[in-house]
């Protein structure tokens, strides 16, 4: 998409994210100055044998890297910030703005590949500004997601006001009592809107998202069934539903084994920022799990989605080192299969199931709810914004399509 005004002209590039789940990454234009927002990766579909994840198509970036003022980034989920490694080490990135935790994940990640150096890395709370070169204002605008410290954002340019919403759902009980900032998008939408950028990957699903809080009584059902070892496993990055996983713990009695990387170092990082809650006593390592009684442990895990190399699909398979599935378990999947990954989820669930576990899946269970927006959030989201020009984003192409109509 391109906006124009005098002599200027605003160039919109989305280089991922669209007719697809993941790899959201958007090029901002205008007077020979480039603004990224997000640089995400993709994981491989199941045709994508020997491919691990996948990234967009970086040309353009690399023949204009002189152009490049910096990046925003809106939240810390790997189909938004899962690329950024890879990228500066093919150009650099003078700064790049982000929300607390999605900026202690990316740290992470940037030192791990050795490319710290090639970039600097500044936190921003909501309703901050900052400026990206000489052509861009950007108001971050706390939203609500599946991830804390998610941001949607303002940016003003010398064309008009463009509004990304990043991933998003108009969530009005959330778990952490910070609530999207409504009245900040209503300003704005008053002020007048030239584009609204939007997400779509709930635009084919009527009504309103449920909020985080209403999956809190199903797993509380769950953990109250389960007479043996319960091993749950959901996305290591939805912080609001680890946090809910560790309270229950607490109130059922369970000491927590937290098992798989990411799930550790999320973990970490929520706790210094204040994200989660909960007593250094609330965990023991794994050397201590064959001394705790089977109906005292919660296994916290990742591979809900049947990643090749995760902790629970290596359970599943019984490679695991130390965690070997026996009758009496149960294991919760408190998360749905991302489109391209229904079939490893099952494969693992199979699994399971063969090794004598009791497994807890499927969305009439109660035990997972989307961080994204239905369609009357999107409807909200138009009517708050009254944008000129309106631009689907995160999504295949039917959910484009839906969302646009």
């Amino acid at each position: 998409m391109t906006a124009t005004h005098s002599n200027s002209a605003l160039k919109i590039i989305p280089l991922g994210g669209l007719h697809e789940i993941g790899k959201n990454t958007c090029v901002f234009e205008i007077n020979d100055e480039i603004m990224l927002l997000d640089a995400g990766l993709a994981f491989p579909t199941d045709g994508m044998h020997g491919v691990n994840i996948v990234l967009p198509d970086v040309t353009y970036l690399r023949e204009n890297r002189d152009k490049i003022k910096g990046m925003i980034v809106t939240h810390g989920h790997e189909d938004h910030i899962g690329g950024i490694a890879f990228h500066l080490k093919q150009f650099d990135i003078p700064v790049i703005y982000g929300p607390r935790l999605a900026m202690a994940l990316l740290e992470d990640k940037l030192e791990e590949a050795g490319v710290a150096d090639r970039t600097e890395l500044r936190r921003v709370r909501p309703r901050e500004t900052v400026r990206l070169g000489n052509s861009f204002l950007v108001e971050y605008v706390r939203n609500t997601h599946s991830i804390a410290d998610s941001c949607s954002v303002i940016i003003h340019t010398p064309v008009g006001v463009v509004v990304h919403t990043g991933d998003f759902k108009f969530d009005f009980t959330p778990v952490d009592g910070e609530a999207f900032d409504i009245q900040k998008l209503a300003e704005v939408g008053e002020r007048g809107v030239l584009c609204l950028i939007s997400d779509s990957t709930n635009a084919e699903l009527p009504g309103h998202t449920p909020s985080e809080r209403s999956v809190y009584p199903n797993l509380d059902r769950e953990f109250a069934q389960a007479q043996g070892r319960l091993i749950v496993t959901t996305f290591s990055s939805s912080v609001h539903r680890v946090n809910m996983i560790l309270e229950l713990a607490q109130k059922h009695n369970r000491k927590v084994f937290v098992v798989g990387r990411s799930m550790l170092n999320v973990i970490a990082h929520a706790r210094d920022l204040g994200y989660i809650k909960c007593p250094e006593s609330l965990f023991q390592p794994l050397r201590a799990l064959a001394q705790t009684a089977d109906d005292n442990v919660l296994i916290l895990t990742t591979g809900s989605q049947g990643e090749p190399m995760a902790a629970l699909t290596r359970i599943a398979d019984d490679s695991h080192r130390q965690i070997r599935i026996k009758a009496g378990d149960t294991v919760v999947f408190s998360a749905n299969p991302i489109p391209g990954n229904t079939i490893a989820v099952v494969n693992t669930i199979d699994k399971l199931m063969m090794r004598g576990a009791r497994v807890v899946y499927g969305k009439e269970k109660g035990i997972h709810v989307s961080g994204h927006g239905s369609q009357e959030d999107q409807k909200l989201m138009l009517a708050l914004t009254r944008p000129k020009f309106f631009v689907p984003t995160h999504g295949e192409y039917r959910m484009l399509l839906k969302h646009a109509e």
